[in-house]
């Protein structure tokens, strides 16, 4: 598969079998989400072919994948907020009753579909109401719907809490059983050697290995370590930077009595500069609605200050001139405007910076290759639209947007959210120079690890309250999920 200047998939050649669970890894830009956009008939390969059951077939559309009984869970979400949840299990596949809409069938079955996966989530919901985690959910039982016989799934517990990723995994376990081939793609290795079968490795476009699973079960982190350097090519160490001292002096930004009516609530904190500060709590606990209050996306009580004066101007754009800047989680509504290429949406944010009074593309050009150069952003051209990078390549570009603003305050909400082992310790090794720069951090991370090695605190929020603080030394994951369950207080 060639893209422009990009060879995405250089003579992949691939068998899966009925009733097996596949696990395919690799980095960001080695192939994986390209492949799965031929198979579900997104895109059509340049060479090569398709056998399905033995006999050739070219997937001419997304339809008539589904029609062959391919169906895929896309890592970013394609529903529509303005619909019930029933309303968009079933777009475009509606039943009906003597040619009238069966609404009852439709809620009945999208019932079915979600108490299978263990969710609460009620089939006549509007879907503008729920939490990306939620949708997400709805997004797989969309899938589940069309009973397909293969079944792709992009990173479908990357926005899960643990009790929804198991009953996900147990769903998944069925569908092997009712001899389901499910093609499993993630960055969480240790999730794709307790659920696959057999475990395929692309790099830069190309198949390195396929191996059984059995190998790495069970195995110690070293294993897993083989396994991720499989994936980048090289030996992976200290994954996590070495924590230096947070400077002394007075706090340079400062949350107080912080309320976002049905979020959050009373929620204050005090950030030095070059200090990394972890935001932890179980999916639904209010971080990210608590974020959003911060910088003026929702409406919110309480006092932000910064250099110990007050933010007046709770808007983003207020927000951003007083030098805080947000990374949202969800990079393709919030984070990125696909149809634009990559130095368009690299220099948006600072777009007044380039219309001096004409827009200087070539200095735009320029600003986008230093950030290219300093985040590993793989893109073959920056002319191209963002849509054609990986989703960790956009993550990247996401985040160098809101560095070109030159922040003091840098709020990153699930910065490595489907971003593999190797970008993962480069966005560390960022996140770590920053801090040594003297910006100070806010990072909202579900990975505990991620908290307990990149940051020097962490505040644990659950059911929108702060329940205590861990520091130092002291932060481990049972502390902090003591904290997040409610069976620690501070």
């Amino acid at each position: 598969m060639q893209f422009p200047a990009v060879r995405a998939l250089d003579a992949v050649s691939l068998t899966f079998e009925p009733g097996e669970v596949h696990g395919l890894i690799g980095e960001n830009g080695a192939g994986k989400s390209t492949l799965m956009r031929i198979l579900s008939g997104l895109q059509k390969p340049t060479s090569g072919m398709i056998l399905l059951d033995g006999d050739a077939v070219d997937l001419s559309s997304v339809r008539h994948a589904l029609d062959q009984g391919i169906a895929m869970i896309h890592q970013e979400l394609n529903l529509v907020d303005s619909l019930s949840v029933a309303e968009n299990v079933f777009l475009g596949r509606e039943p009906r009753k003597l040619g009238i809409l069966d609404r009852k069938a439709m809620l009945e079955e999208t019932e079915r579909l979600l108490a299978s996966m263990n969710s609460d989530i009620a089939a006549n919901r509007p879907l503008g109401d729920l939490s990306l985690a939620q949708k997400q959910i709805v997004e797989i039982a969309k899938a589940l719907s069309i009973r397909a016989s293969i079944l792709i799934m992009d990173e479908p517990t990357a926005v899960l809490s643990d009790r929804e990723a198991e009953a996900l995994f147990a769903l998944i376990r069925r569908l092997r059983e009712q001899d389901v081939t499910v093609i499993y793609i993630s960055h969480r290795l240790q999730e794709v050697i307790d659920l696959c079968d057999r475990i395929s490795i692309l790099r830069d476009g190309k198949l390195i290995q396929t191996l059984s699973a059995d190998r790495f079960r069970g195995g110690s982190v070293e294993v897993i370590a083989d396994l991720a350097s499989l994936m980048v090519g090289r030996p992976l160490s200290d994954l996590y930077p070495a924590k230096t001292p947070v400077p002394e002096g007075p706090p340079l930004f400062e949350v107080e009595k912080l309320t976002v009516p049905g979020h959050a609530q009373d929620v204050s904190f005090t950030l030095r500069p070059g200090e990394i500060l972890g935001l932890a709590g179980l999916v639904g606990s209010g971080r990210t609605e608590l974020a959003e209050g911060i910088i003026g996306t929702r409406p919110a009580t309480g006092s932000v200050r910064m250099a110990n004066k007050p933010l007046t101007a709770r808007s983003p754009k207020g927000s951003m001139r007083a030098g805080i800047a947000y990374v949202s989680e969800d990079r393709k509504s919030l984070g990125l405007i696909l149809s634009l290429d990559v130095v368009e949406n690299t220099t948006l944010v600072n777009l007044a910076h380039y219309c001096r009074p004409l827009l200087r593309r070539a200095a735009q050009r320029q600003a986008t290759e230093k950030w290219q150069k300093d985040l590993d952003i793989r893109a073959g051209d920056l002319d191209a639209p963002i849509l054609y990078l990986s989703g960790g390549n956009q993550q990247k570009v996401a985040i160098a947007k809101w560095l070109e603003v030159r922040p003091q305050v840098l709020i990153l909400d699930e910065p490595t959210r489907g971003v593999d082992v190797g970008a993962k310790r480069e966005m560390y090794q960022l996140i770590h120079r920053l801090a040594a720069e003297g910006l100070a951090c806010v990072v909202i991370s579900s990975e505990l690890p991620e908290i307990i090695g990149l940051c020097h605190r962490a505040l644990v929020m659950r059911e929108g309250r702060v329940m205590g603080e861990v520091v130092g030394d002291d932060l481990s994951e049972e502390a902090l999920m003591h904290l997040a369950a409610g069976v620690a207080a501070a």
